[in-house]
């Protein structure tokens, strides 16, 4: 087949590409759908031409589409790489771990189940062997990416019912390929009956070693491109290689799931990417691949399609029987776990509740596509599979693909309609009458501003501004005019706007390069969260979701065991650097929603309840405000570090401002523009570089901060720092219990902790200290000390506090005065001992 030839027809395919978009929009198709209906069309008709003695001008055109080097390796090496690499780019992996539990009961638990049931049932209709029809039930048990995706996209589907399904279509690939690979293996090896307990005994060590194999990668990766990150096309360039280096060497170097090792490289650049490379690149980066996945979806589904002509040539009328069997196991398979584990689960509290509705359209938007097609051409390929096994493997695989495309693909609008998901709820209809006000409103003054600027014709402008001012008015009544709107529904309305606008503020400072591009990740998660859950739970939702991006998640409680418990400082220091940067990102954004509150929902809902957002506004900044107050109390000088950082960041971004107007206005030229832009992004660079938070040098200033300790000199200080320990404690974390023998001594850095003993109880906070009593003497104080607020305590050690006693007068005050208040003989615990050279406190 000439080269000319071959290339003619790929650009041909492109034209389709082309074309069936705008088709399937005036179809109302999926865009998925028709790309497949048309590659059906093209292979059949080149059949057809080939045996039609009708004409034979295009017979050369045919053989070259049916020659086209199309393999299962195509497929598994060259577009589902791409495919799977740029949906974990486009996740919103924060918000996706809401949902984690369902995702991975239909991803990984859904994919087994339908395997062994469509075996098993395979296995009971027809003859063949039970290895072969567990193998027929991993191809079809994957659900397609690019299919499933699209289509939910375009029917605008509900974001958490879309985000359920694209996580569940995303990683289940990498289930039902694992499984492949393993009942192949049987298949080739002639194994009958194989052992399903072995097989699936196995399937771990494959998604572990995948998983590990891509974040190695991925890691070194970019650790190279960070490197690089003044070079954006090395860095794209770098990017454009992972996927495949992935896939390839956990294939065959480590024998492991490639799939798994893609959406391991994808899902680790996703989280690392944003804050190791400049903002511009990233983004530069994610635009590059989502056209590439655009053009291997749409090349995998014209490619596969071209295959089912040929697929199907030999079926007869009872692989129509099996085909109907493999729907029906599959459909049954998938309703069990939406149905009854899924319930089960959210029963027991170990999931999130999913409506009833959201699981019927997740049963029906099971769609299959060209993964299944691409495995089933692997088996129809392989010489060690017996011809009979490749012939009902092709056809069963293909006509259950063209079921779920046909009859799911075409239906699966109309379900979503008949489910309700398509229509605005009524607090959802009144925000969008809410939305249309204020727009109006914005628009209305801007357009006075371009009147005012081009001087037309005042007969003009006026009868305008009336004809306007109408509709303006006619907006805000519906918006004010809502009889079946609640007035806490209302409430519901300005907090979902508010969120909403927090959300665009936070875009606005990203592209500012005010917030960074690592944080806007977690600040745009936040505000999801924050609009979703005024959107369910209204203003307890709203509050559930604001408590929850100040507080201190499991990650951090993780963090804190690592330092207390192994002396491993490195993660706690990353994530406190990390809270100190996001809880400054929030406080700066929180800061600009008043203007909103005052300028936009005080117009459409009155003074009531603008005055109720604030508060509530008011509140969130109080958290923020407290949260970083105990920060800089664990952490002295390094919040004032952060904040220098902002500030020579935001004078870079006026900087550049100034150049820009310059250039615009011709005050400079375009050489001395590059050149000044040039030394402007050294700087910036230099100012994006976060300060490094030492928790060992932190403790220094810890110490120094304890009025007992301020008479120190720097050496006896530093020397006192080492003698310490630091220790983390959460809120209501057990620190003493009662029936602990005293051996250490705590001091409060930060945070506040309560005493409890003999039924009373006291609480103690910055700059005292608990723990000496039992110590000095020389017995269990049944006393219970439990952190009531994230706390950092320094500990020292019976010996050293003893000595340190005996040396510091100010000590044995806080002592004495302690004891006091407990009503305890302070002399007799303060006998006196020998005295011991200061130097020797430490050793």
């Amino acid at each position: 087949m000439s080269i000319v030839l071959v290339t003619t027809i790929i650009a041909s395919l492109f034209l389709v590409i082309g074309a069936a978009e705008p088709l399937a929009a005036r179809l109302k198709l999926p865009y998925s759908v028709i790309l497949a209906i048309l590659g059906v069309c093209i292979g059949a008709s080149a059949i057809f031409f080939l045996q039609t003695e009708l004409t034979d001008a295009l017979n050369p055109v045919a053989e070259a589409i049916l020659g086209l080097p199309i393999r299962s390796n195509v497929f598994l090496y060259v577009f589902l790489p791409t495919l799977l690499f740029q949906a974990t780019l486009g996740m919103n992996l924060r918000r996706m771990l809401d949902d984690w539990v369902p995702i991975l009961m239909m991803a990984v638990v859904a994919v087994v189940v339908a395997t062994v049931s469509i075996g098993y049932a395979l296995s009971w209709a027809s003859t063949l062997p039970l290895a072969a029809c567990l193998l027929i039930g991993a191809i079809v048990s994957t659900t397609d990416p690019s299919a499933v995706v699209s289509i939910f996209r375009s029917i605008s589907a509900p974001r958490r019912l879309a985000r359920i399904i694209e996580g569940e279509s995303l990683l289940n690939d990498a289930a039902a390929i694992a499984l492949f690979g393993l009942f192949m293996g049987f298949v080739m090896l002639g194994t009958p009956d194989p052992s399903l307990t072995d097989a699936l005994a196995r399937f771990p060590l494959l998604i572990a070693g995948g998983a590990f194999t891509g974040w190695v990668i991925a890691q070194i990766s970019v650790r190279i491109m960070a490197l690089f990150s003044n070079h954006e096309l090395a860095v794209i360039s770098i990017s454009v290689a992972l996927p495949y280096l992935a896939y390839v060497v956990a294939e065959q170097s480590v024998g492991a799931s490639g799939v798994i090792a893609v959406v391991a490289a994808g899902l680790t650049l996703n989280l690392a990417g944003p804050g190791r490379l400049p903002p511009q690149a990233w983004t530069n980066l994610r635009d590059l691949w989502d056209v590439l996945a655009h053009w291997a979806g749409a090349l995998i589904f014209i490619l596969a399609a071209l295959l089912i002509p040929r697929m199907l040539e030999e079926v007869r009328v009872d692989d129509f029987v099996l085909v109907g069997v493999v729907i029906l196991a599959a459909i049954t398979a998938r309703a069990v776990i939406l149905f009854g584990l899924l319930p089960l689960l959210s029963f027991l509290r170990l999931s999130p509740s999913v409506d009833r509705p959201y699981r019927v359209a997740i049963l029906w938007g099971g769609l299959r596509g060209a993964v299944t097609l691409a495995l089933a051409l692997a088996v129809t390929e392989s010489f060690r599979v017996p011809d009979g096994i490749q012939r009902v493997v092709g056809i069963l695989a293909t006509g259950f693909t063209l079921f779920t495309l046909i009859v799911q693909g075409t239906t699966l609008r109309w379900m979503i309609g008949r489910l309700g998901l398509d229509r605005l709820s009524p607090i959802d209809e009144a925000l969008s009458r809410q939305v249309v006000a204020v727009a109006l409103q914005t628009v209305r003054e801007d357009v006075a501003h371009t009147t005012e600027n081009y001087d037309l014709s005042r007969d003009i402008v006026r009868s305008e501004a009336k004809r306007f001012g109408e509709r303006l008015d006619e907006a805000v009544k519906k918006a004010e005019a809502s009889t079946d709107i609640l007035d806490r529904d209302r409430v519901t309305l300005g907090l979902i706007a508010l969120a909403g606008h927090e959300r665009d503020t936070i875009l606005a400072k990203v592209r500012e390069r005010t917030i960074s591009a690592k944080m806007a990740e977690q600040v745009l998660s936040d505000a999801d969260r924050l609009i979703e859950g005024a959107r369910s739970g209204g203003r307890s939702g709203y509050n559930r979701a604001a408590r929850r991006s100040v507080a201190y998640g499991r990650g951090f409680r993780a963090a804190g065991l690592l330092q207390n418990r192994f002396h491993l400082s490195g993660p706690l220091a990353r994530m406190t650097a990390d809270r100190f940067e996001l809880l400054l990102s929030q406080r700066l954004v929180l800061r600009d929603l008043g203007a909103f509150i005052d300028g936009r929902i005080r117009r459409i809902h009155g003074r009531r309840l603008s005055d109720l957002l604030h508060e509530l506004l008011s509140r969130r900044i109080d958290a923020v405000e407290t949260a970083l107050e105990g920060l800089r109390l664990q952490y002295p000088g390094y919040a004032e570090e952060l904040e220098r950082r902002f500030i020579r960041r935001t004078a870079l971004r006026l900087e550049e401002r100034e150049y820009v107007a310059m250039r615009e206005d011709g005050l400079i030229g375009a050489e001395v523009y590059t050149k000044l832009m040039e030394r402007l992004a050294s700087h910036r660079a230099a100012a994006e570089e976060r300060p490094h938070l030492d928790i060992a040098l932190q403790r220094i200033e810890l110490v120094r901060q304890f009025p007992l300790f301020a008479n120190l000199d720097d050496k006896s200080l530093k020397r006192l720092s080492h003698a310490f320990r630091t220790r983390y404690a959460n809120a209501g974390e057990l620190i003493i219990g009662k029936d602990t023998v005293g051996k250490s001594v705590f001091f409060i850095a930060s945070g506040a902790v309560e005493l409890e003993t003999a039924g009373q109880t006291w609480r103690l906070g910055r700059g005292e200290m608990f723990g000496q009593m039992a110590i000095l003497m020389k017995k269990t104080p049944r006393t219970e000390v439990r952190s009531i607020a994230p706390s950092t305590l320094l500990v020292l050690d019976e010996a050293r506090f003893v000595r340190l006693l005996k040396r510091s007068d100010v000590l044995q005050d806080a002592v004495r005065t302690s004891a006091e208040k407990r009503g305890l003989d302070a002399a007799r615990l303060l006998a006196e001992e020998p005295q011991k050279p200061w130097q020797t406190l430490f050793h």
